[in-house]
């Protein structure tokens, strides 16, 4: 047993490895998640169906994520709702997959919209067309998780986005996209 009068040998290499481990720690799990871009880079039109009496149209969606956090994410498959006019046009599908911490990347959206709708703002569209102007809305609701030192932590992003297109040759003229993120630490 020792004495209560022994000293204690300071080593400084230990000190600053303690102190490095700390700070580190303390930054990782205080680092506040930053909210992901989205970014439409084009719109392609891949098909039409005939659904009598209308056609519904098929697109390629492709949209540039950027993910500005420390972590990988991982999120499961969803939908996104197109609006045209407030009413749902159409969808567009959203794979599950995953993105690596820090880092962009494209995703290719197969969309469809549907003729019948599209229809019933008739008058509205083609004044569109006449303009070469046409005012879409997205909303997606995309949730997964990402994994801190070894916590998963959910999280939920909601998107809105505000898009403008030439509805002759389907290019993108203006957008405007918001993303919410809500992290879940449980």
């Amino acid at each position: 047993m020792g004495s209560m009068g022994q000293k204690v040998k300071w080593s400084w290499s230990s000190a600053l490895i303690g102190a490095a481990s700390a700070a580190a720690a303390t930054s990782l799990l205080s680092a506040k998640p930053k909210d992901p871009t989205f970014h439409l880079i084009s719109i392609d039109l891949t098909s039409l169906k005939l659904n009598l009496p209308v056609l519904d149209a098929e697109l390629m969606l492709t949209v540039h994520v950027t993910n500005p956090n420390i972590a990988a994410i991982h999120y499961s498959s969803t939908t996104m709702s197109i609006l045209y006019d407030g009413t749902v046009l159409g969808t567009a599908e959203v794979k599950a997959g995953s993105q690596p911490a820090r880092s962009c990347q494209l995703l290719r959206l197969p969309a469809r919209l549907d003729g019948m709708e599209l229809a019933q703002h008739a008058r509205r569209f083609f004044t569109d067309v006449a303009k070469r102007e046409m005012k879409l809305e997205a909303k997606l609701c995309i949730e997964g998780a990402a994994k801190v030192l070894w916590w998963d932590h959910s999280f939920r992003v909601h998107v809105d986005s505000f898009v403008t297109v030439d509805p002759v040759f389907l290019d993108v003229i203006n957008q405007e996209n918001t993303s919410q993120m809500d992290l879940f630490l449980a």
